[in-house]
Formats: C-alpha cells, structure tokens, sequence
C-alpha cells in the first residue's frame, strides 16, 4: 500500500484532555466535530469514554455517528438543529442543543417533547458570527423558561480571540457576557481551548476543549511550556525515489526552486490531494529517518520532494514524519500560512493506525 500512515495515539489524546480538564478546573466538554479534528470522532470518544464529562459535535449527524457506536454520554450540538423535525432526534437521542437564533428558539417553543430539552444558550458577546445580542438575551432566556421546553439552560458565549493572549478582547468579552447574564441562574460555559489555558476568568462550569484535545497548542510561543501537550496525530511517509541534481537545476512545477549547490532530492508519497498543504512548499519543515530537513519545490499532487543533501545515509524505504513529534504541525502551518486546525481536519486519503 501507498506508505502514507496517519498514527493516531490516544493515550496521548487521553493525556491532553486530563490537562486540559485539570486547567480549566471544572466540567469539560470534549469537541470532536470535523470527524475529532480529522481524528476519528468515533475512536476518539470510545477512548474518551471514561474520563470525559461530555462531548460536542456540530451537527446531528455527527451526534448520530457517536450513538451509533454505542457513545452513551452527553452530545452537546453546537450549531444546535437547522430544522424543527431534528427536534424529535434531539429528543430520542437524549442529545443537548444550543440555542443561538431567534428561529432556533421559535422551533424550541413550537415543539411537544415527552420531556424537556437540555438547552445552552449562546450570547453573542462581540465575535459577531452567533448568538443572542446582549440586549436581548435575557428575553430569550425568559422565553426559554417559560416554554417548559427547558430542563435547565447553561449559558455560554464564544471568544474570537483568545490565542491572542494580549489582546484586551477576551476580557472585554467576558465583561459583556458577565453583564448580559447577571441575575440568571444556570451553569456557564465560556472557554474555548485557548481561553482554557490562559483566562483565568474565563473558567466556569464547563469548558469546551477543541484543538488542546488533539495536542495542537492554540497559544503562541511562550506560553503551556515544555511537553504538556502530546500530539496525537503524527503524518509519515516514505522515501520511494532519490536523485543527485547539479548545482542550478529547477526543481518541482513552475520552477520555483533552483538548486544552490549539488544536491539530493529524495521524492515522497504525499501530496496535497492527501490534505498536506500545497502553500507549505520550499523550506517546510519535515524530519527524514528522524533528523531534520525541508521541502523544496513545490508541493505537487500526491509527491513531495525534500533535501537529502546533508542525511547521506538516507535513501528509498526511509521514514518521513511530515508532523508529529520532530517536526511540531504548527511551524507547518506557519509555512503554509494556515492554522494546524485545518491541516488535521484535511487529511483524507492516509491509512489510518491507531495505537
């Protein structure tokens, strides 16, 4: 088979989410939208199962994934329901929903449920995308109340950017949701991952770990030091070819990259139908048989050419790890200018191992 092998640890899985839990202090919902971040929501949760308080997922057809397969804990929709006939899923599923519009909440108060719904109410505290505005959250929250469509209603908000941790965002956030909900009883929820790790007023009853789960650090150099976080996902491949170019020969489409000197160009099976970037191409990090090197040329299809030209005893059948624990995914993602989110969420065609 084509050697391109996505390991997934999930004890390292399991060990992230235990930090990310012990950090925010309280209950914590485990994200495994996108298939757990391109993980295997499924695995993902089944090696969860024991230790997480819950789990979130977008959609209900994510949420239906996990039943399933037998996940029996809470599944928190966070993009609640997009039809009022999802309603009676929600309801036979034992599924929690967010409630984050005014059509959302007229569906709620529409619907003859045998019992009442577990509800989680989102304000829109400044990011602008979802949400109840803070004039009006509170009649939504009264509304809700007296629909007796709600056993309880947990109230959260989202933060835009809380991997900045010196932007005054967060806190002003915070400040608006603190205010709009004053008086209301009920459980919070505020922190995304990053807020988590570095807001400390940000830590109420539930948190919602998302890219922490997977070992990503959503915070920028300096902060969570050392190996807390373990990746989960480490993305190998093979060397299948080697060639020695002259000094000012072109490598890879459009000629891009130009040798400097004689060098040794070892091809690899990877590409960007397999979800590695295409921008991430001369100078990306990898590491050959361990040791560190880079991509020059472009990033082709399903290969990928590196510089072998200081690892002499590298040749066809060596191991490249493309990400993982040499080479960390977020200086990849610097290289493609992304974000490592979208790096896990895009890997498809690999084989997939779990350990």
């Amino acid at each position: 088979m084509r050697p391109l092998i996505a390991t997934i640890r999930l004890d390292h899985l399991r060990h992230n989410y235990l930090l990310a839990r012990a950090a925010h202090g309280g209950k914590t919902l485990a994200v495994l939208k996108a298939n757990g971040y391109g993980h295997n929501a499924v695995r993902c949760a089944q090696a969860l199962a024991d230790i997480a308080d819950g789990f979130a997922v977008a959609c209900l057809e994510e949420a239906l994934q996990l039943r399933a397969a037998g996940v029996a804990a809470p599944i928190l929709l966070l993009e609640g329901v997009f039809e009022a006939a999802e309603l009676a899923e929600v309801e036979r599923h034992r599924l929690w929903l967010v409630v984050q519009s005014e059509g959302q909440l007229r569906m709620l108060e529409g619907a003859n449920p045998a019992e009442p719904f577990r509800v989680w109410l989102m304000l829109d505290s400044g990011m602008h995308r979802e949400g109840f505005l803070p004039q009006h959250y509170r009649a939504a929250w009264q509304r809700l109340r007296d629909s007796g469509k709600a056993e309880s209603i947990v109230k959260m908000t989202h933060f835009a950017r809380a991997d900045e941790p010196g932007v005054p965002m967060t806190q002003a956030q915070i400040e608006v949701f603190d205010a709009a909900t004053a008086g209301l009883p009920g459980e919070e929820s505020v922190a995304n991952s990053a807020g988590m790790l570095c807001h400390p007023r940000a830590r109420r009853d539930w948190g919602r770990a998302g890219i922490v789960l997977y070992g990503a650090n959503p915070l920028p150099a300096g902060y969570l030091q050392g190996d807390a976080l373990k990746p989960v996902m480490r993305l190998s491949s093979r060397i299948f070819g080697v060639r020695e170019l002259a000094a000012g020969e072109p490598v890879g489409y459009g000629s891009n990259f130009v040798t400097e000197r004689q060098t040794r160009v070892g091809l690899i099976a990877c590409g960007y139908a397999d979800g590695y970037p295409r921008l991430a191409s001369s100078g990306s990090p990898v590491a050959v048989d361990g040791r560190r090197s880079r991509i020059i040329g472009r990033v082709s299809m399903d290969m990928i050419t590196v510089d072998l030209s200081d690892l002499p005893e590298a040749g066809i059948g060596s191991e490249v790890e493309l990400w993982g624990d040499a080479v960390s995914i977020n200086e990849v993602a610097a290289a493609a200018g992304s974000i490592s989110y979208e790096l896990l969420c895009n890997i498809k065609r690999a084989h997939f191992a779990f350990e």
